[in-house]
């Protein structure tokens, strides 16, 4: 089999680049550098680890437990996060039955007496407030061998976003670091925290923020990181400054390493009835951010430390749909 580059696998297993970068920065996902080539490239060994990540983060299973698993030869380690998972699942499908339960009571009385004004006194009726604390949880029985494509119509179900938020980011100026090959996230990831303890960041501008993105130069993969400054700060090279204008996004909120729900937020944009994407020219992922929301709490701590507890807003850009 011949070896793949980024774009092929991405292009390949409809992933973004920013995914498969992250799971080999974390060491899931093993790649080569092959000579001659100024890209890194997946063998047959690869894309089989690839596509086991890909199933089991179908199945929601987390991305430091997907590790476990991977990393061990024995089958107990698997079947005890499966367990769990199971329980995790059980709970909410018991609390999601409750509440259709609920629900489908109330519509049967409301359309017994359909053309009489809704009395909010319905709501606090004993017998609803009964049925919710005791209510059996769903009966579910498994079919045959669950195939892939249940797997993945399932997955598609479930990967339909409700909790997009509707944002500005106020214009700021923004000090900002940019690396090219290697492991670019990790080396702007060191420079920031090297800079922020330098220049007491946390003390001169309490409300800062910080952004970052995916910025290759040619078939160089690059990452650059910005973090909002007082104007009047000066930098020290390579940190350069910059203007940002703000304006208006689409936001969603992940733990980091859930680069798959990119796809999510682009999707909803897409579909959504009020905006559409803004998309800009002017930087790399077309105006797209990744807001490291609690950072400020994290930075002294390691790259890998933080990488293990940060928040992550997805941004795109939009604007309202023409009238």
């Amino acid at each position: 089999m011949e070896l793949q580059t980024i774009s092929q696998v991405t292009k390949n297993y409809n992933i973004t680049t920013r995914m498969l970068r992250y799971y080999e920065q974390i060491g899931l996902l093993p790649s080569l550098k092959k000579e001659g080539y100024a890209y890194r490239t997946y063998d047959e060994d690869s894309l089989t680890r690839l596509e086991q990540i890909l199933i089991l983060r179908k199945l929601r299973i987390p991305l430091k437990e997907i590790e476990k698993i991977l990393l061990s030869e024995e089958s107990r380690t698997t079947v005890e996060i499966f367990q769990a998972k199971i329980k995790e699942l059980s709970t909410e499908i018991t609390a999601l039955y409750t509440i259709k339960s609920v629900l489908d009571t109330f519509v049967s009385r409301l359309t017994e007496n359909a053309d009489v004004k809704m009395d909010p006194a319905l709501l606090a009726d004993e017998s609803i407030l009964r049925a919710i604390g005791s209510l059996p949880g769903m009966k579910h029985h498994l079919k045959e061998e669950p195939r892939m494509n249940d797997l993945n119509a399932a997955d598609k179900n479930l990967s339909k976003l409700s909790d997009v938020r509707i944002v500005y980011l106020p214009p700021a100026t923004v000090a900002a670091i940019h690396s090219v090959g290697g492991a670019p996230e990790s080396d702007t990831g060191k420079e920031l925290q090297k800079f922020m303890t330098e220049a007491k960041l946390a003390s001169v501008k309490p409300d800062l923020r910080h952004y970052g993105f995916n910025h290759p130069v040619g078939s160089e993969h690059g990452y650059e990181r910005w973090v909002t400054i007082p104007d009047d700060l000066e930098v020290p090279e390579p940190w350069v400054k910059k203007e940002f204008p703000g304006g208006l996004y689409a936001a969603h909120m992940i733990p980091m390493g859930n680069f798959e729900e990119w796809g999510w937020l682009i999707e909803w944009v897409e579909n959504s009835g009020e905006y559409e994407a803004n998309w800009s020219d002017s930087e790399s992922m077309h105006g797209c951010l990744e807001e490291h929301l609690n950072y400020i709490n994290l930075y002294p701590l390691t790259n890998e430390e933080v990488d293990k507890r940060i928040q992550l807003d997805l941004l795109v850009p939009i604007k309202p749909k023409s009238q």
